[in-house]
């Protein structure tokens, strides 16, 4: 398996090209219209069967060969951040206030990488379908594609994502089999009270001291309601309320990202969202409204899948470069609802001692591109025999 490795090593600067191109010209959540053309227009040059707007701006391309009848996804992600970038580099974001700062852009280029690599080849049997799938930062991407007839459309048996994660050592990869990360419930609570001025408090129905004591009362969730062993976020990162110091505003709005490792765990958690927000409203005399996100989803690994993933990995870069089990994170991926329909496996590639995704001085490594190309040519050329 090192003369796939080797192969691909050998396209390293062809992926870097496409990513540094992605990475100058990013475009945030169902907006990646030219980077899905750009992707399409690749696609079509190897050969594959490509369809465009699937869920929006998604790309799905398909490539058969011999006579079986499996089929599997693999998926990337095209969406860039609203984060102002700080690197100084030749392939710096050119658009203000936008940025690669998670490597998606780095997994579309390894994905293509892989693409062109087994068009090449095509040294498998059965269908391959890539999923180059927008929206992923808003969690809005794979749930539009799903809706869009993607399983339909484009039936696969097993699909598979991979992500990288700073922090991790560079080039590793790391699987998990079962829960690997969190489900993510943005909802938002709106206190409507009485306004009056700020002179005459007595006049009101204040909503931001019920809001500032709500705010209080959910953080006793996560630490008298969930187990120990068990994982749960509650944060409320935006209150809103008024302009100016001497009124007391009609209302005040809370926007909290709600986050679980399991689906027990959430729905004890949401439910504890709700009859504290109840119970505050009504101690404070203030009307409540919850506006509910679209509902959050585990990342659940299928074991049995995943662990064959491991062994191909091994097999494709040795012992030493894949960790199982690897670590998990309470941060989300929506990569979760495929995985509710197919039986999924995602993993991690190590982005090396970097700044976190998200952060303004992230940056994708160049040296994962053949790794990450590799590893999804071992996978296709092992599922589909």
């Amino acid at each position: 398996m090192d003369t796939l490795l080797n192969a691909l090593s050998a396209d390293q600067e062809q992926m870097k090209a496409w990513r540094h191109h992605m990475h100058r010209h990013p475009e945030v959540a169902f907006d990646e219209h030219n980077t899905a053309r750009y992707i399409a227009e690749l696609l079509r040059g190897w050969g594959y069967e490509v369809a465009e707007g699937v869920g929006k701006t998604g790309v799905v391309a398909r490539l058969s060969c011999g006579d079986g009848k499996k089929s599997i996804g693999l998926r990337a992600d095209t969406d860039a951040l609203a984060v102002q970038e700080m690197i100084d580099s030749d392939h710096k974001s050119t658009i203000e206030g936008k940025s690669h700062t998670c490597g998606h852009d780095g997994h579309s280029a390894m994905l293509l990488g892989a693409a062109q690599y087994l068009a090449r080849t095509r040294a498998f049997n059965g269908t391959v379908n890539l999923i180059f799938q927008p929206a992923e930062e808003i969690m809005g991407g794979a749930v539009a594609m799903i809706r869009d007839g993607l399983f339909e459309r484009f039936p696969m048996d097993a699909v598979f994502g991979m992500h990288n994660m700073p922090g991790l050592e560079r080039g590793k990869l790391h699987f998990t089999g079962g829960p690997i990360m969190a489900a993510v419930d943005n909802w938002e609570i709106v206190l409507t009270g009485k306004g009056s001025h700020g002179s005459m408090p007595e006049k009101s129905i204040d909503p931001v001291v019920a809001g500032a004591s709500l705010v209080m009362a959910l953080q006793t969730i996560v630490s008298r309601n969930v187990a120990a062993k068990d994982s749960a976020v509650v944060s409320v990162g935006a209150f809103l309320a008024g302009d100016a110091g001497n009124v007391i505003p009609q209302t005040a709005t809370l926007r909290l990202s709600i986050r679980s490792s399991a689906p027990e765990t959430r729905k004890l958690v949401l439910e504890k969202v709700k009859s504290i927000t109840a119970a505050q409203a009504s101690a404070f005399g203030v009307g409540h409204e919850i506006r509910e996100g679209a509902p959050g989803a585990v990342l659940v690994n299928d074991p049995d899948q995943t662990l064959e993933c491991a062994d191909v990995a091994r097999a494709l870069l040795g012992e030493e470069q894949v960790v199982m089990p690897g670590p998990t994170f309470m941060g989300s991926e929506d990569f979760a609802y495929y995985a509710q329909q197919k039986p999924g496996t995602y993993c991690f590639i190590g982005n090396g001692d970097t700044p976190m995704v998200h952060h303004p001085m992230y940056d994708f490594d160049d040296r994962n591109l053949p790794v990450g190309a590799a590893y999804w040519v071992a996978v296709t050329e092992h599922f589909l025999k």
